[in-house]
């Protein structure tokens, strides 16, 4: 990381930006792909409307829909603005993870979570499922990372104790209620995240998204826009919660043990 911490501080903002726009365009690929379980290598990028491929230059991140107005060039449908919105979003997601990290190895690994974490939150709230082709893979990365972050022995606990929680609740639940609560992409997903971040973070995150997760659905309940039936994706509460232990989770856990002993 030497010549990447000598640079220019502005280059390396442009550069992660530039990262982040190249990937938001991948994540766009993902988020219409993989619930159809399609490959998100072949065929390339085509339009929605008309099944024409999209020429390299109609793909260029947030120039080209500026450029074509959001349409299509050759039958002039509407391209969704949550292409660009994704593409801007990424980057922003990227730089918030340079300004606070630096160019280090935990800025690295963000770069590959940070992305995943927002398609996995789009697909959730889109389709309600969070598919395989991202979990499985993320516990491997998780423990990789993890053992890199917290050591080996704490992440593999991290994925035990994350996936048997929700694994347990779900279960619970299912008995209780006769029906499904928590699907196996929810399960599969906290057991990634607790590879990534280990035994006592994984806790944070489950108790934050829970939180998070309540207070939207109370505000949904009293704006009538949800009801008592209503279901709500966990996914995008779990992708906050990762994302703000991500940044925070030790001096949070920190400033909790301070205040406890404090009060005592």
């Amino acid at each position: 990381m030497n010549i990447l911490t000598t640079t220019p501080f502005p280059l390396q903002i442009t550069a992660v930006l530039l990262l982040g726009l190249t990937l938001g365009s991948f994540i766009n690929v993902c988020i219409h792909r993989l619930p159809k379980n399609e490959s998100i290598i072949a065929p390339r990028s085509y339009c929605q409307s008309c099944k024409t491929k999209i020429p390299a230059w109609d793909n260029i991140p947030i120039i080209s829909y500026l450029l074509l107005k959001g349409k299509c060039r050759q039958c002039t449908a509407s391209i969704s603005l949550l292409y660009p919105i994704v593409e801007v979003s990424t980057s922003l997601l990227l730089l918030t993870g340079l300004i606070q990290f630096g160019m280090s190895m935990k800025f690295a690994i963000f770069c590959a979570i940070g992305p995943a974490l927002l398609t996995v939150a789009i697909i959730d709230i889109k389709h309600k499922i969070i598919p395989d082709t991202i979990t499985l893979p993320g516990m491997i990365f998780g423990l990789v990372a993890g053992g890199y972050l917290v050591g080996l022995k704490e992440s593999l606990l991290g994925l035990i104790s994350g996936g048997g929680i929700f694994l347990f609740s779900s279960e619970v639940y299912y008995r209780v209620r006769g029906r499904v609560g928590m699907g196996g992409g929810d399960i599969k997903f906290i057991a990634a995240v607790g590879a990534l971040l280990g035994l006592k973070q994984v806790f944070l995150v489950i108790f934050l998204s829970a939180f998070i997760g309540s207070v939207v659905g109370l505000v949904g309940l009293v704006g009538k826009k949800l009801n008592a039936m209503s279901q709500i994706p966990f996914g995008p509460f779990l992708a906050v919660g990762t994302l703000i232990v991500y940044f925070s989770g030790e001096n949070i856990i920190n400033m909790y043990i301070t205040t406890i002993m404090g009060g005592y």
